[in-house]
């Protein structure tokens, strides 16, 4: 394979949409606003070998994505030429957008996120993002979620908010 074709089959589409993983604090006692994405930073300091753009949809927290918002998600990934996409999402309606983008043929699309913002010291944002962009120029087609180290389908999971992780609703791991 030339390093042209390794390069494009390679490629990676990234789609924002919020969530705690861009969000800000500006000081203890005030609130929080959705950033810019970081995910082009993040990438850049790992000096990933392989093109990827990055396109802001949404800056919003997920208990705020709309219907009609999800749909646009879906449009926006529907029009996509390239066939491997990464979406960074707010953990708390991940799974319900995954399950809007299932009916999308022909796409490897891997969501995730973060439980602390990617600008504090202890996020588990800079390893989610490296583990889905992997994830996501290897998988075959289909939707997933990359949480906490595990990969997940979007009928297989969800998110256990006072253990703070993803986990799977079905033990198909034994399966």
């Amino acid at each position: 394979m030339t390093d042209a074709a390794h390069s494009k089959r390679h490629q990676v589409k990234i789609f924002c949409t919020g969530g705690t993983l861009d969000k800000v604090y500006f000081d203890a006692l005030s609130e929080y606003q959705i950033g810019d994405p970081v995910v082009s930073d993040i990438l850049k300091e790992a000096r990933v070998g392989f093109p990827f753009e990055v396109q802001s949809i949404l800056k919003k927290d997920s208990l705020e994505i709309s219907a009609e918002d999800r749909q646009q998600i879906v449009e926006h990934v529907k029009a996509e030429d390239c066939a491997r996409i990464l979406i960074t999402h707010g953990t708390d309606t991940m799974v319900d957008t995954a399950r809007c983008l299932e009916k999308i043929p022909d796409k490897t699309i891997v969501l995730t996120g973060a439980m602390q913002p990617a600008r504090f010291r202890n996020t588990d944002a800079i390893f989610n993002i490296g583990y889905a962009i992997a994830a996501a120029q290897h998988l075959p087609h289909g939707v997933y979620l990359a949480m906490n180290g595990q990969l997940f389908t979007p009928q297989s999971v969800q998110k256990n908010r006072g253990a703070g992780q993803f986990e799977w609703t079905q033990d198909i791991r034994q399966k």
